[in-house]
């Protein structure tokens, strides 16, 4: 049987030698739902969408007080389409639900771009693959081990 999600975030982390806690928790289905659990600001969730663009798939990963600019990010980039990813899409390229995805595109053969402010937070917060358990780990660990494309994607 092939790894969770949630053992192949613990498994990347730990490999990685990085410090992070877990947090099992009620299910949670919105960033504000999750920041109340956890008991931490929302800004620090990092909330991870699966977006289609022109050349296929990607991962962003914005603070979960912020939305996608998804015009600026167009222009930016000089993609010409760019869309949410519907729940069909998401789960065949992550096995996962919306809102349970962790902000490793790394995991899921997906590019990851991170909204640079995120990094506002010293420590930042995610599902790890399932809607009743969280990561929490410092966002420099975070870069890292992921690499994100830093940006401005967020408004």
């Amino acid at each position: 049987m092939s790894p969770s999600v949630f053992e192949r975030v613990e498994g990347l982390l730990t490999e990685q030698g990085v410090a992070f806690q877990v947090l099992r928790h009620e299910p949670v289905y919105t960033s504000e739902e999750a920041a109340r659990v956890r008991g931490t600001p929302l800004a620090s969730g990092a909330k991870a969408l699966v977006c289609k663009v022109d050349a296929g798939f990607v991962l962003f990963v914005l603070p979960a007080d912020r939305k996608l600019d998804s015009h600026a990010v167009r222009r930016a980039k000089g993609w010409r389409k760019l869309r949410f990813a519907n729940r069909e899409e998401v789960l065949e390229r992550t096995g996962l639900a919306p809102g349970s995805i962790p902000p490793l595109g790394s995991l899921f053969g997906l590019p990851t771009l991170c909204d640079e402010r995120l990094g506002l937070n010293e420590l930042i917060n995610f599902n790890a693959g399932d809607h009743s358990l969280s990561v929490s780990m410092r966002y420099a660990d975070y870069v890292c081990v992921e690499r994100p494309e830093l940006g401005q994607f967020a408004e």
